[in-house]
């Protein structure tokens, strides 16, 4: 083969061979611009699974798994109660117990952030007051300080009577909106899951509890029994 030949068959060859498999780009509009591979990759364990039980349920006796499994009509209802569409129809919950007693639920949540989802944990009481929340896995470059006491120390107490919706009656981080919607989202999901699924059934429940507010009267409502 002369060397026109060979030159033409390489030329060829290289045509037809695969190109190298490009790397993730996501472009970040605050930045204005790519971000970095260590960035994508970037992954900040907090808490195992069971460090951040230990700390919703820390006088429990026991803690036992549940699942709650939605079926499409269940899934429509929830997502009409909490106002946004989600992807999700299983979900893992803990039931912390000290003898016949329920001490309260805890429920892992994987909600995307900014570009990468976050996995947190929130812990409701048998009552359907969050009692805690704990943030295990952030893979965002920035926005982690959602894991401050003094931010999500305001998510305690909360319930699916609150709006528990940002600027509402959650404030904001600057710089890390993403991180706090989403939270704050994942929240009142736990909140109305855990309403719809054990404190209804329980008869103590929002609307039960609502129903039987309005059977007492005005005067019962204001005073109690």
């Amino acid at each position: 083969m002369n060397r026109l030949g060979w030159l033409l068959a390489t030329f060829l060859i290289i045509l037809v061979l695969p190109l190298p498999a490009r790397g993730e780009r996501v472009w970040d509009a605050e930045l204005k611009r790519y971000l970095t591979e260590q960035e994508l990759a970037h992954a900040e364990v907090f808490l195992t699974e069971d460090e951040a039980l230990k700390l919703m349920f820390p006088k429990s006796g026991s803690i036992r798994k549940d699942l709650i499994r939605l079926t499409p009509e269940r899934k429509a209802q929830i997502e009409d109660r909490i106002g946004w569409k989600f992807p999700e129809e299983l979900f893992e919950v803990y039931i912390g117990e000290t003898g016949a007693q329920i001490d309260g639920y805890a429920l892992i949540q994987n909600t995307i952030g900014k570009h990468k989802p976050m996995t947190y944990m929130v812990g409701i009481d048998h009552t359907g007051h969050v009692l805690n929340v704990e943030l295990l896995v952030f893979r965002e470059a920035r926005g982690s300080e959602v894991r401050t006491k003094r931010f999500n120390v305001q998510y305690e107490g909360k319930t699916v009577a609150d709006p528990v919706r940002l600027n509402k009656d959650i404030i904001n981080i600057s710089g890390a909106t993403m991180s706090v919607r989403s939270m704050t989202a994942g929240i009142k999901r736990g909140l109305v899951l855990v309403d719809e699924f054990y404190l209804k059934p329980a008869g103590l429940g929002s609307d039960t509890v609502a129903a039987k507010k309005s059977e007492q009267g005005i005067f019962g409502a204001i005073f109690g029994n």
